[in-house]
């Protein structure tokens, strides 16, 4: 009889550890979308509805079905796996998630092993995902304070390592990639890859990758709450600071346009700051030691189109004409900054004009695509109103088919920017498809003369774009948010 209730017991207990395996899962997940950051995962997340499906309601029938809670444990497996597979952002396997499943296991073959011996509640299972999550926290903290002091004594060892730190609400890393696209050609120039742009993701490129002989590293610097940047400054203690225009992006998380400007401006918080490359619009700092130099510089003659775009600067008192395959005005100005810190380092403009030229469009940033005689405008990197409002104005040029477009809204904005953006769509496309649910209701509401398509599912995305384009039809990807929010 006792090993029958041993071995039941047993038995009970690996249900429950599956199924907190399980939670431990889904938390993991939103802990990495982020920024494991768990007050964030409560108060910014766009689908609460998934917190009581997957985490809540579970809980609460785990805690009233007792011995039967196994029947509800396969469906909410079932949901789970369902889930996972329709995510377009799934867990990434890093090294953090890995110890952290590693402390997560530990704690729960302990709490196991009590369980089966000791007559002690199965609540305790509960504590050992606290005690994981706190171990976690502490743990990351005490090795990243390790990182961080190896990133800096490497970047102290570097004599003649020039540093360029970039930030804005808006096209901070189309101005790196120009950046890197113009200074790599003359020195040896290292950026920080994709949309690395945190303090840990920074560290962590500073002691993988920055080589001992780089003569110029530019870095982006990304915030979603105060002291961010400031973290990132004190880190790099960077020789020249770009800070872009300045927006409603992340308006969700900073609540007033002054907070986002005063978070931008710690990227000012340099001892050894050399210059300021400012965008023309934003305040002038004050207190700033360093010279301040306001961009874009004049422009004339723009021409922009589904082909490139053509425009003119005054540089040094004199105007030089650029042509580039780049899309959109508002490229200009990241551009702009781009030719004047390549004038600091001892670049000749007809050189830079040759360069300029040979920019290749970056990855989902306005790119054209040319795609079985279809064009397509991959935008889906761009997230603010003025950036749409360019990719849609190019769009209207287009003389073909169709012209259709895809997309979630804006995310962490105002509805009145959503509400701009459904007018706009109106006035240009035949068809929008609206993806998600996030932002649904508004455009809908909002669009009354294009065909509207809304699909919660991308998985359906490419049938529906098969059986509605056909040659010479333009589709814009405007924005991809992904499914989370």
């Amino acid at each position: 009889m006792e090993m029958m209730e041993l071995s039941n017991n047993i038995l009970a207990q690996i249900v429950n550890i599956i199924f907190m395996f399980s939670i431990g899962y889904y938390l993991a997940q939103n802990l990495q979308w982020y920024n494991y950051n768990v007050f964030r995962i409560i108060s910014k997340h766009k689908k609460i509805k998934w917190h009581f499906i997957y985490f809540i309601i579970p809980i609460i029938l785990f805690c009233i079905l007792g011995n039967y809670f196994y029947i509800y444990l396969v469906i909410h497996i079932i949901l789970l796996l369902l889930w996972h597979c329709k995510l377009d952002k799934k867990l990434i396997w890093t090294s953090r998630i890995k110890r952290f499943f590693a402390t997560y296991i530990i704690f729960l073959l302990i709490s196991f092993i009590i369980l089966i011996y000791f007559d002690i509640t199965k609540y305790i299972l509960f504590i050992a995902l606290l005690l994981t999550l706190i171990t976690s926290y502490i743990s990351e903290l005490i090795i990243m304070k390790q990182y961080e002091k190896l990133a800096i004594d490497k970047l102290t060892s570097f004599s003649n390592l020039s540093i360029i730190a970039i930030t804005a609400s808006y096209g901070k890393t189309s101005i790196k990639n120009f950046l890197y696209a113009l200074l790599s050609k003359k020195y040896k120039t290292y950026a920080t890859p994709r949309s690395v742009n945190t303090i840990n993701g920074i560290i962590s490129d500073i002691n993988n990758n920055l080589e001992s002989d780089c003569e110029i590293y530019i870095v982006e610097a990304g915030a979603r709450q105060k002291g961010d940047i400031a973290k990132i400054s004190h880190l790099l203690n960077q020789h020249y600071a770009i800070i872009g225009e300045i927006g409603e992006a992340h308006l969700a998380y900073f609540k007033t346009l002054e907070n986002i400007k005063n978070t931008k401006y710690e990227l000012l918080q340099s001892s050894r700051l050399k210059e300021v490359f400012l965008y023309k619009n934003n305040e002038i700092p004050s207190g700033v030691s360093a010279p301040i130099t306001t961009f874009p510089p004049e422009v004339i003659d723009i021409d922009s189109n589904l082909s490139g775009t053509t425009f003119t600067l005054k540089l040094n008192d004199k105007f030089y004409t650029f042509h580039t395959k780049i899309l959109g005005t508002f490229n200009i100005s990241n551009l702009s900054v781009a030719i004047l810190i390549a004038l600091r380092f001892g670049m000749k403009p007809k050189e830079i004009q040759e360069l300029v030229s040979k920019i290749q469009p970056i990855e989902h940033r306005l790119e054209k695509i040319e795609a079985n005689g279809k064009i397509i405008l991959d935008d889906s990197f761009n997230g603010n109103l003025n950036g749409i409002r360019e990719a849609i104005r190019l769009a209207s040029l287009h003389k073909g088919g169709k012209k259709i477009i895809v997309t979630p809204g804006l995310v962490e904005t105002s509805i009145a920017n959503n509400t701009t953006l459904a007018i706009l769509i109106d006035s240009v496309f035949d068809i929008a498809i609206i993806t998600g649910d996030l932002n649904s209701k508004i455009l809908s509401q909002n669009i009354s003369q294009a065909q509207k398509i809304v699909i919660k599912d991308k998985a359906n995305l490419n049938n529906i774009l098969s059986s509605i384009c056909k040659q010479g039809d333009l589709i814009l990807f405007a924005n991809d948010a992904p499914s989370y929010i």
